[in-house]
């Protein structure tokens, strides 16, 4: 790519203050740029007023600063700067490379898109007399903050959970109708964060501020840590499948993963560092990690509960506020997968009752469709499973009456198929359970069972 300008120029990013305002469950953010103004975030978690003291006191002050540290991803994209210096308190090692972790991997996208090279570039200070911070337990009850999006995956795991007795509360961030409205499908207590950010920073962007994708889902994965000790329970539970650690192959580029902070490697990261410096008895894991994007979409098609309920296309959901048309566009790349994904596990007028259309009976869709086989051109910057999920996919259904003679099916068993080795295009050694996941080991083994069910 060739780099881009920012026409917003800073030496240093500063992580200014944050605080907590334990009457009212605000939290305060605080950022600046050089000696510029304050850019003020506020993350609000209802239930206040919350009493705290001692051991658990200190967690949450771990977990703020830990989100505030996280949480400034969004600003210091704008500008990029050489230096990031902490004005309030000290971070050690530990918590310096976990940043780094997150801060280059996270905005890998953003960097790739604007042309910048950020490995090397990007250093948090450590201070040698930074106190050990090394976390103990804090009796906190059995109870799950799960996280929902609106889409399949997080049902998936609310509908696990409930099966298996534990018990819940549906968790999401900022205003969206159509996340609430699916919680509200679920029948089980909610709690809707409230996340508003700095206003400064979209007048930067329409300056002309570097501007691009950020690591979102770890950046709520710190408001929801916050929440939960805030609530005193021990589970913060997402719903990120193995499928989310592969990203897109660019020639001349290399890997380049959109959902990198929903990977492997920053939930156990992320969630070691939780453990280890904040509370040792909060776990913080992904339900499905075990399972591929086609496992998922196997488990989603054994109820039709949310079938006019839910909605993965991400042209629903906008920062400055929803505008949909319908739960569907039908022609992003998260429509496009979604529905490849289920074609294999549900009845065709199911599946199509829910898009409106069949995706796959029109030709104007083909470029989108060979994104996701990965055929002359890469897997889309978006949420979507491993091209070799997408082959999969098209080819069971190459061998269906139902769905063989439509447009890209035809298409891909005419023209595609015969390119590929038939190693390939086998879907039941994706559906298979993997070990990489960091559950609490007694609920793993009866989700196993659960899943193989």
């Amino acid at each position: 790519m060739i780099p881009t300008q920012s026409s917003f120029k800073a030496d240093v990013f500063r992580f200014v203050r944050c605080q907590l305002d334990a009457a009212t469950g605000v939290a305060e953010l605080v950022y600046a740029f050089d000696d510029g103004p304050e850019l003020i975030e506020t993350i609000t978690v209802p239930g206040a007023p919350f009493a705290l003291a001692g051991a658990r006191a200190h967690a949450v002050e771990r977990a703020l600063r830990l989100l505030h540290l996280i949480a400034g991803v969004s600003y210091y994209k704008a500008a990029v700067p050489e230096t990031i210096r902490i004005d309030s308190y000290a971070i050690d090692a530990e918590t310096a490379a976990l940043l780094e972790l997150i801060y280059v991997n996270g905005l890998g996208e953003f960097a790739y898109r604007n042309g910048l090279n950020l490995h090397g570039k990007i250093r948090f200070p450590v201070d040698a007399a930074a106190p050990d911070a090394k976390a103990g337990p804090l009796g906190l009850k059995p109870h799950a903050l799960v996280a929902i999006g609106g889409g399949k995956d997080s049902l998936v795991s609310i509908e696990a959970l409930r099966t298996l007795g534990v018990e819940q509360t549906v968790t999401w961030i900022g205003g969206s109708q159509l996340i609430a409205a699916c919680a509200q499908r679920t029948d089980l207590p909610t709690l809707n964060l409230g996340r508003a950010l700095a206003p400064q920073l979209f007048e930067l962007n329409r300056q002309g501020a570097y501007n691009g994708h950020i690591p979102v889902t770890v950046v709520n994965s710190a408001i929801m840590v916050l929440a939960a000790l805030l609530h005193g329970v021990d589970q913060v539970v997402f719903s990120n499948e193995r499928s989310a650690s592969y990203g897109s192959l660019i020639e001349g580029t290399g890997e380049v993963n959109h959902q990198w902070s929903k990977g492997w490697a920053c939930e156990r990261a992320f969630g070691d560092y939780v453990q280890n410096q904040v509370a040792a008895d909060l776990h913080y894991y992904s339900l499905l990690r075990p399972l591929s994007e086609l496992a998922v979409a196997r488990q989603f098609a054994r109820t039709d509960r949310y079938d006019t309920h839910f909605s993965s296309c991400n042209r629903n959901f906008h920062i400055l506020g929803e505008r949909p048309a319908s739960r569907w566009c039908g022609v992003c790349p998260k429509c496009h997968f979604v529905f490849l994904a289920l074609a294999p596990f549900m009845p065709k007028p199911r599946l199509v009752g829910i898009f409106g259309r069949n995706l796959l009976d029109d030709a104007a869709q083909t470029d989108g469709f060979d994104a996701l086989l990965e055929y002359r051109n890469h897997k889309p910057f978006e949420c979507v499973g491993e091209g070799r999920e997408s082959r999969a996919a098209m080819a069971a259904l190459a061998e269906r009456p139902e769905w063989r003679e439509d447009t890209l099916v035809e298409r891909f068993a005419r023209e595609i198929r015969p390119q590929l080795g038939g190693d390939d295009l086998r879907i039941e050694p994706l559906l298979v359970l993997d070990d990489e996941q960091r559950l609490p080991p007694a609920l793993w083994e009866r989700l196993r069972a659960y899943f193989a069910a």
